[in-house]
């Protein structure tokens, strides 16, 4: 039998604790009315888990989420985090524009002044916020200790080689409108993005960028997942715009699976398109879940070819990141 699986879910407002059990997914709450905008755990260990806070501050817990403790950070408003898999370095973006790297699991942090020395840097702008910049994702490649993407929501794909002490500006063929990265988990060099104009791929460890975009109707990308197993599978979910994902209109979305080069829309049981913008992908094994913006949450278990919507044991008023721990 399959073991039982565990989802950690930031709504927005709080943070939620997906466990499985036979007969649907328990739901726990945790963080009240606290702004909880995105969501990392531990690679090392799935009981570790760290929320950036909207409202200011990260939060860290050790137990699987039930109970949190301040890990610093408190004076700013926290909106991307995430742990190095290659050596537990915690990241965290900020606002007033900073990004800022902890070595001893949040107790103390230090400010990676380098990223803001960019030459784009002034040319950077939060759509919704134009004066200040944003940096939506931050992803440590698995591999190497040293290797860090950025993406900047609008700005650029950024990469340093040395931990964020110092950093390439925005790389070629990437899109410049990043909403999320990922890194393959096994094949050292490929890396994936979603952004604003379309989706692009790296097999150099994020220096160069090539598009995935031909054979999509809808190039307002959000978010990305790769297969743990094969590096030529991954997935986007996207819209027609910016409105229409975020503007609580219809967004006519869909999840897109690319293999052998093209990619396909996937329905298999999910509405399509989907009324409600899917914020996160995941995929775990050979599991995939799509959490949408309403809080629902979809799950296939045969990459993308059929899908069945989960029983939620509890609500989840919404899903802007959602995360998986090994069983």
């Amino acid at each position: 039998m399959e073991s039982m699986g565990r989802l950690y879910a930031a709504t927005g407002t709080s943070v939620g604790r997906l466990e499985e059990t036979p007969s649907g997914w328990s739901v726990e709450l945790s963080l009240a009315d606290s702004s909880a905008q995105c969501i990392a755990l531990d690679p090392a260990d799935r009981e570790t888990v760290y929320v950036g806070l909207g409202a200011g501050g990260v939060m860290k817990a050790t137990d699987g989420g039930r109970t949190w403790t301040e890990a610093g950070l408190r004076q700013h408003q926290v909106y991307s985090v995430a742990v190095s898999a290659a050596d537990g370095a915690v990241y965290a973006w900020t606002e007033p524009s900073a990004l800022s790297r902890s070595d001893d699991g949040g107790e103390t942090w230090r400010e990676l002044h380098a990223l803001l020395e960019l030459p784009s840097q002034p040319t950077w702008s939060f759509p919704p916020r134009p004066w200040t910049s944003h940096v939506r994702w931050i992803a440590p490649s698995p591999h190497d200790d040293g290797l860090i993407l950025v993406g900047i929501e609008l700005g650029g794909l950024m990469r340093s080689p040395d931990g964020g002490e110092t950093w390439h500006d925005h790389r070629p063929g990437a899109q410049p409108d990043v909403h999320s990265l990922a890194w393959h988990p096994r094949e050292q060099g490929r890396a994936y993005e979603a952004g604003g104009g379309g989706a692009a791929w790296s097999t150099d460890g994020g220096d160069t960028w090539r598009p995935a975009d031909d054979g999509r109707d809808r190039h307002y990308t959000w978010s990305v997942a790769v297969d743990p197993d094969d590096p030529e599978l991954w997935y986007v979910s996207a819209s027609t715009g910016p409105f229409a994902a975020h503007g609580r209109r219809d967004p006519q979305a869909h999840i897109y699976r690319r293999r052998n080069g093209g990619w396909d829309a996937l329905a298999g049981g999910l509405p399509d398109p989907l009324p409600s913008m899917p914020y996160a992908l995941v995929a775990a094994g050979n599991r995939l879940f799509a959490g949408l913006a309403s809080g629902e949450l979809w799950e296939s278990r045969d990459r993308g070819e059929t899908w069945e919507r989960c029983r939620l044991l509890g609500e989840l008023p919404r899903l802007l990141g959602l995360v998986a721990a090994a069983p």
